[in-house]
C-alpha cells in the first residue's frame, strides 16, 4: 500500500465496527501503537495528577518523580499485554470479553466500561470547552464546548486510521513542545525547590498507586486500537511500542506537571505551567486543547463500540455496519452535549468522583482477561463461537469468571478509599488506596484455581480465523 493510499484512507470512515478485521485488512503499523499512547497520556490531566505528588501527598521533587516512573512501568505492563491481543483475535477488546466471561456474562462488564467512558467522554467535552474559552476568552464558554463535542466526534466517526494519523502528527507537537516547556523551567529548580516536601513511604505508594491505576483505567479498549495488526507480528512487539507509548507520555506529562508546581508558587497547576513557561505557556494551551479533543475521540470510540456490544448480545444474527456506529455516536453526541451544557462545575467534580469510583470494577476483568487468554486459551480464542448466538464453546455465562469476578470486587470493599465510601481497612496503609493491589491479586489466584486442571491439560490452541461469513 502506497503512502498516498494509507493517508486516503486516513480520512475515509472506518467501514469495520464490531466485526472480526480480515486479513486483507490487517494493514496498521506497529510503531503507531507507540505514537498513540504517548500523544494520548500528554493531557492535562495528567499534568494536573503530576502536580498532585507535590501538593496533595507533600513529596520532594527526586521522591516524587520516582514514584511516577515506578508506577507507570509497573501499569503500562498490564495496558500492553491487553494491546498485544489485538493482532492475535482481530476484534474490539470488550467483544473479546465474550471468551472469558460467556455472551451474556460479559455483558455486565461491557455496560460498566460503557458507562465509565461516556463519563470521560462528557467530562472532557466540558474541559475542552473550558479551555477553548481560555484560548479565545471572546468565544462564549457554551459554543466552546459544542466545537470541542463536535470536533471529539468527528475524529471518533471516522475511525481507527484517523484516530492513529491524529496522535501520530500529535505526538511531535506534544513532545517537542513539553520538552520545550521543560528546558525553559529546569533552570528555575534551585537547591531550595529540590528541599520542599519529603519522602513517606506511604505517600509515595499513594502516588505509585494512583499512576499504575491510570495505566490500568485504558485497559478495557487497547485491542481496539491494535486490531488492524497482521496476527503474523506476534505478542512482543505490540506490547513493547505500547508499553514505551503509554509509560514514557504519562511519564513525561506527569513530571512537567510536579516540576511546575514545585517551581512556582500557585497550586493551581495548569496556572503553574503557564507562569513557568512564560509566552509558550499559550503555545502549550492550544496544543492542551487539541489533546483533549483528540483523547476525547478515543473515549467516543470506545463508548459507541462497548455499547454497539451490548445492543449485539440480544441479536446474535444481527453485525452492525458501519452506519450504526455513526449513528450511535451521532445520538451519543446530543446526548453528551446537552449533558455537558447543562451540567455545573460541581456537577462535574461529583460525576468525575462518581467515575473514578467505579474503576474498581475493572481491575478484576484486568485478571481475569490476562490470565484468560495468555495462561488458560494459550493467546487463541474461536471468533465464530465468540458472535455465534449461543455462545459457542464459551456458553452463555462463565461461571468460573464471573465469580472470580465478584470476588475481585468483593474484597476490595474493605479497603476502598473515595469520595463515597471509606472501608473499616482503608488505612491499613494511610492516605493509599490499596484497594485494586487486592482485587487484582485476589481475582487473579481464584480464577487460576478455577482453572488449574484446563492449565495442567491444555488443548490445542484455537483456530481465530472465523469460518462463517457471518462473522465477517
Amino acid at each position: 500500500m502506497s503512502q498516498n493510499e494509507n493517508s486516503e484512507n486516513a480520512f475515509a470512515i472506518e467501514s469495520n465496527s464490531i466485526d472480526y478485521v480480515k486479513p486483507s485488512e490487517r494493514n496498521g503499523k506497529v510503531r503507531d501503537l507507540f505514537t498513540l499512547w504517548f500523544c494520548t497520556n500528554i493531557a492535562p490531566l495528567a499534568v494536573i495528577t503530576g502536580a498532585m505528588s507535590i501538593l496533595t501527598f507533600k513529596l520532594n521533587l527526586i521522591s516524587a518523580l520516582v514514584a511516577i516512573c515506578c508506577g507507570h512501568f509497573f501499569g503500562a505492563a498490564i495496558l500492553a499485554l491487553t494491546s498485544a491481543q489485538g493482532p492475535q483475535v482481530g476484534i474490539p477488546q470488550m467483544i473479546q470479553s465474550r471468551a472469558q466471561f460467556g455472551r451474556y456474562g460479559a455483558l455486565l462488564v461491557v455496560l460498566f466500561t460503557t458507562l465509565i467512558y461516556l463519563g470521560f467522554f462528557i467530562s472532557n467535552i466540558i474541559l475542552s470547552g473550558k479551555t477553548l474559552h481560555t484560548v479565545i476568552p471572546a468565544m462564549p464558554i457554551s459554543i466552546a464546548t459544542v466545537i470541542g463535542a463536535i470536533a471529539a466526534t468527528t475524529i471518533g466517526v471516522i475511525g481507527y486510521h484517523f484516530i492513529h494519523r491524529f496522535n501520530k502528527i500529535g505526538a511531535w507537537f506534544m513532545g517537542g513542545s513539553l520538552l520545550i516547556g521543560l528546558m525553559i523551567m529546569i533552570p528555575h529548580i534551585s537547591a531550595d525547590v529540590l528541599a520542599k516536601g519529603s519522602f513517606s513511604m506511604k505517600s509515595w505508594f499513594a502516588m505509585f498507586g494512583l499512576c499504575a491505576v491510570w495505566q490500568i483505567s485504558f485497559s478495557p479498549y487497547t485491542s481496539d486500537y491494535s486490531r488492524y495488526l497482521p496476527k503474523s507480528i506476534g505478542i512482543y512487539k505490540p506490547f513493547i511500542y505500547t508499553y514505551l507509548g503509554a509509560s514514557l507520555g504519562t511519564i513525561f506529562a506527569m513530571g512537567f506537571g510536579t516540576i511546575a508546581v514545585s517551581i512556582g508558587s500557585t497550586t493551581d497547576a495548569m496556572e503553574a505551567v503557564k507562569s513557568g513557561t512564560g509566552l509558550f505557556g499559550y503555545v502549550l494551551m492550544i496544543l492542551f486543547l487539541c489533546n483533549i479533543i483528540g483523547h476525547n475521540a478515543m473515549n467516543l470510540y470506545g463508548a459507541v463500540l462497548s455499547c454497539i456490544t451490548s445492543i449485539q448480545t440480544f441479536a446474535g444474527k444481527w453485525m452492525p455496519s458501519r452506519n450504526v456506529r455513526v449513528l450511535l455516536s451521532m445520538i451519543v453526541l446530543v446526548l453528551a452535549t446537552l449533558t455537558a451544557l447543562w451540567a455545573s462545575s460541581n456537577f462535574i467534580s461529583f460525576f468525575l468522583n462518581v467515575i473514578f469510583a467505579l474503576l474498581f470494577i475493572l481491575v478484576p476483568w484486568v485478571s481475569i482477561n490476562l490470565l484468560d487468554f495468555y495462561v488458560i486459551n494459550k493467546k487463541s480464542y474461536d471468533i465464530d463461537s465468540i458472535f455465534a448466538q449461543d455462545g459457542g464453546i464459551y456458553g452463555k455465562f462463565n461461571a468460573k469468571a464471573l465469580i472470580a469476578y465478584f470476588i475481585g470486587i468483593g474484597v476490595q470493599i474493605p479497603f476502598l478509599k473515595n469520595a463515597f465510601f471509606t472501608g473499616s481497612l482503608a488505612d491499613v496503609i494511610p492516605d493509599a488506596d490499596v484497594s485494586w493491589v487486592i482485587g487484582l491479586v485476589v481475582s487473579l489466584i481464584v480464577y487460576y484455581l478455577f482453572n488449574l486442571k484446563k492449565i495442567k491439560y491444555p488443548n490445542t490452541a484455537l483456530n481465530v480465523e472465523p469460518h462463517h461469513e457471518s462473522s465477517q
